[in-house]
């Protein structure tokens, strides 16, 4: 499949490809630079689940502290 860039920089994504990758007007999509060229991504709407209850956990002491209670000390920690 084939697609030219216009003098806006802007391109169609062919029928097929929206089709296959449910895009619609309005959905966000990332470009990854790859050595071999660019790798067109479907994004998403909003924030990652995790991102919405990261920090949420409070512990009385770091995780290293308490991942070194429950396993035992770390090679070249005492």
């Amino acid at each position: 499949m084939k697609s030219t860039i216009s003098a806006k920089g802007q391109i169609t994504v062919p029928a097929a490809v929206r089709q296959r990758l449910g895009l619609s007007a309005g959905t966000p999509v990332t470009f990854e630079l790859r050595r071999e060229g660019v790798l067109l991504r479907k994004g998403s709407r909003g924030r990652h689940p995790v991102d919405e209850v990261y920090g949420i956990l409070r512990l009385p002491k770091s995780v290293d502290a308490t991942l070194d209670e429950m396993r035992g000390p770390r090679p070249g920690r005492r």
